[in-house]
């Protein structure tokens, strides 16, 4: 007996080292030498300062930016300490409210605009961090955004268009917007 838990601490030793120290540090190792900027959050910096991350929404209400997709995390939107999604399902009077409280918000920021609202505007993604849209909820926004900053329509829409990514490898997921990277080129502009 005093020989079994003898080996079975051992194992647990050497699959400790392995699994907890060794390979760590062997994947980050890795990550750091052949993609360091993914492996470092895909920061975006501004004057020598991060100020976001490529892959995380941010929160933007103010009308001369483009509204990311709504947050499940809370209370702070956009955390990544608490991803998650909402787990509402589609009866859920919590959802519904919610969603039409989302519209009302969209439709007093753009009281022109009748279009109808892309569901993507109104729902959270699965993680709640989703940094992209749909080309369908950027091209609704165009108009209060160009409004907002005194900017052409067209201007507006050149830069939808230039941060339009399509489907990874031609065939896989959607076409989207990336909205903070949109957001940031509004507010530094190379137009």
């Amino acid at each position: 007996m005093l020989k079994q838990v003898r080996q079975a601490a051992m194992l647990l030793i050497v699959l400790s080292i392995l699994t907890g120290i060794i390979y760590p540090l062997a994947i980050t190792g890795l990550a750091q030498a052949m993609f360091p900027w993914q492996a470092n959050g895909s920061l975006i910096y501004r004057a020598g300062r991060p100020v976001a991350s490529l892959l995380i929404g941010q929160p933007f209400t103010d009308p001369k930016y483009f509204w990311s997709r709504p947050s499940a995390t809370s209370p702070i939107g956009y955390n990544a300490a608490s991803s998650a999604g909402s787990n509402l399902g589609p009866t859920n009077p919590d959802l519904a409210a919610a969603v039409q409280e989302r519209i009302t918000a969209l439709r007093k920021a753009d009281p022109g605009n009748d279009a109808p609202i892309p569901v993507d505007l109104v729902t959270c993604s699965a993680s709640g961090l989703d940094p992209h849209i749909s080309p369908a909820a950027a091209e609704c926004q165009i108009v209060r955004v160009a409004k907002a900053r005194a900017v052409e329509i067209s201007t507006v829409r050149e830069l939808v268009a230039r941060h339009t990514e399509g489907r990874t490898l031609g065939l896989l997921g959607e076409p989207r917007v990336n909205v903070v990277e949109l957001n940031l080129e509004l507010d530094c502009p190379r137009y």
